[in-house]
């Protein structure tokens, strides 16, 4: 496991996007798909039936921001054939931007108290958690600073009072990991865990929910790093292997 930080891309601020697509994320992917590309690389090629962001080589790179779920075959079929990469941002940092309901009248701007961490990934990977066993797979997260802008357009979620998420701007990137082998997610687990662990053990660890500690339990069993053994009261033991 690698966690450099990037020289030269911290002060990289991308121009905010015009025009918003509600409940997309064209901005934030462009971004990445742009900071990512090398001289040489390929993009939105045609692959075994499928289109790949990036092609770099042998290696085929897909950006994904959100719902790994709706990745899973593709990642399975591409990945019994090529080396592939899935990069995902994580916002260590983000503001909220509010606009009014014409998308381009700024209202106020605030830092959010949320920050995101590397293990924010297997919220997401549980979607898939055995296909890091296979050699040809590894994910790359990317530590962010975000915008997420917020439309005064009256049809969001009532826990928003009714603001919409329109859109998720790159700010710049922070830092980078790249996962490789299960060994890697393995790493993640703080130090002074116990072992064996359950997943309150955890989430105190890592002072984030238990929801989460149980994603990463899961998928690290899945991945055959850990292993149950046995159950402390109503709570499942879990050791590494």
């Amino acid at each position: 496991m690698t966690a450099p930080s990037l020289p030269g891309n911290n002060d990289r601020i991308y121009p905010k996007t015009p025009g918003i697509g509600l409940l997309q994320e064209t901005s934030l992917h462009a971004a990445l798909k742009a900071w990512y590309m090398h001289d040489g690389d390929q993009v939105e090629v045609p692959i075994d039936r499928f289109v790949v962001d990036i092609v770099r080589g042998e290696l085929l790179i897909e950006i994904q921001t959100r719902h790994f779920s709706s990745l899973k075959q593709k990642l399975i079929r591409l990945t019994q054939r090529h080396p592939v990469r899935l990069v995902y941002p994580v916002p260590q940092e983000k503001w909220i931007v509010r606009l009014a309901a014409d998308g381009l009248t700024p209202i106020s701007r605030r830092k959010s108290p949320k920050r995101g961490r590397v293990e924010h990934l297997f919220l997401e990977l549980v979607s898939f958690p055995e296909l890091a066993t296979q050699p040809n797979f590894s994910v790359e997260v990317l530590l962010t600073r975000e915008e997420e802008v917020w439309l005064d357009d009256k049809r969001g979620s009532w826990r928003r009072k009714g603001w919409s998420i329109a859109d998720r701007r790159l700010v710049n990137i922070v830092a980078s990991i790249l996962l490789e082998s299960p060994g890697d997610f393995l790493a993640l687990l703080p130090p002074e865990l116990p072992n064996p662990f359950t997943t309150l053990d955890l989430a105190r660890a890592l002072h984030q929910p238990r929801y989460l500690a149980q994603k990463m339990a899961y998928c690290l069993r899945a991945m055959g790093v850990v292993e149950v053994a046995g159950k402390q009261g109503n709570a499942w033991l879990y050791q590494r292997k």
